[in-house]
């Protein structure tokens, strides 16, 4: 399988490494364009694959072409890309908010694929939504599910609307869940815990209980009962946080970012 990653950044370093560690394809056979001499150079000596400058030469090298720039910046990539793809590839996009009516339309191509990553993919610890064309052949889809396995989990949606919500969830989740650790970090530190000492107590917290609720796959109002012992301690944080509206709020919150994803989108 020869990829091809136009824009090096954080999102694409994550896949070459994703790929890399599973062995899905050689160094040899990614290419990888960014604007950026300084990133190129990184990524060629990290990871021994090949860098370029020019866009048109990336997407020439590529059985799958993944889109993974900055949304201001797709505007002037899909101009100098239009018709240039030839039938049998593969176009990914990561752009938040680009639809496949708005990329079939610039780049005049019809197999595409849009996928809402998360920064975990880093880690390999990612979550994935994506869809993709009715062209997109089941040979195809395979490949694409063994590159975002490598970033982590993925899930295919037959419908592209949920990859709107999805950027509301799991896109965005991971700076709600860096909120909430940031401000238990805080809490524990004001009623006295040494601010290391909390670091390690909520971060094994966080990881445990995530754990700990895909191990059980049980509803979470159970695994909270599990926590909550009648008139104990956790009875009584819960009751401040049910009075402060936390709850209302994180949906409130998910509402806001689906519907500023639907507006990037051009569908608000």
């Amino acid at each position: 399988m020869r990829l091809s990653i136009i824009g090096g950044g954080v999102m694409g370093e994550a896949i070459i490494a994703g790929v890399l560690t599973q062995q899905l394809t050689s160094a040899e056979a990614i290419t990888v364009s960014d604007t950026s001499p300084q990133r190129r150079a990184l990524l060629s000596q990290k990871y021994g694959v090949l860098t370029t400058s020019n866009n048109r030469e990336a997407l020439a090298n590529g059985d799958i072409i993944i889109l993974a720039i900055k949304p201001q910046t797709l505007p002037q990539v899909m101009a100098e890309l239009k018709g240039l793809a030839q039938p049998q590839q593969v176009i990914l996009s990561i752009v938040a908010g680009a639809t496949i009516a708005t990329l079939e339309a610039s780049l005049g191509h019809h197999l595409l694929v849009r996928v809402m990553p998360n920064t975990p993919a880093q880690i390999g610890e990612g979550m994935s939504v994506w869809t993709s064309t009715q062209d997109v052949e089941e040979e195809h889809k395979a490949a694409v599910r063994s590159i975002l396995g490598a970033l982590g989990r993925e899930i295919y949606v037959p419908e592209e609307s949920y990859i709107d919500m999805a950027t509301a969830v799991s896109a965005s989740g991971p700076a709600y869940i860096f909120l909430l650790i940031e401000a238990l970090i805080d809490a524990a530190v004001h009623i006295g815990m040494p601010r290391d000492m909390a670091e390690v107590c909520v971060l094994q917290m966080i990881l445990g209980s995530a754990r700990f609720a895909l191990s059980l796959g049980q509803h979470p109002a159970q695994l909270r009962n599990m926590v909550t012992s009648p008139g104990g301690t956790t009875t009584e944080g819960l009751l401040r946080l049910e009075e402060g509206g936390f709850r209302a709020l994180l949906i409130q919150a998910v509402i806001a970012a689906y519907e500023k994803a639907l507006s990037l989108g051009g569908e608000r």
